[in-house]
């Protein structure tokens, strides 16, 4: 059984989506929640502000969207780009 690198870069992202999104959604109900954890993600991700908490959890989702697609196709290209070049050796 072959393990597939597109279902499971598509399956750690969404994990992480969703982590993303349930921690937003908990610190809208307790304010301390996951606060460090929001602060670092404010630094990887440009225009997310945690204090702006409505419009933050819907940039936040879109950049996280946006990463998954940019990552995903990185690495399928890479990793076809490494099948070809073993098939031509």
């Amino acid at each position: 059984m072959k393990l597939s690198l597109k279902a499971m870069i598509v399956a750690g992202a969404l994990f992480k989506g969703v982590v993303f999104l349930f921690i937003s959604l908990m610190n809208l109900v307790l304010r301390p929640y996951g606060g460090a954890y929001l602060a670092f993600l404010s630094s990887l991700y440009p225009g997310y502000d945690p204090v702006n908490v409505p419009i933050a959890v819907i940039v936040g989702t879109m950049l996280g969207s946006i990463k998954l697609r940019v990552f995903t196709w990185r690495a399928i290209t890479l990793h076809h780009l490494k099948q070809t070049k073993e098939r031509s050796s």
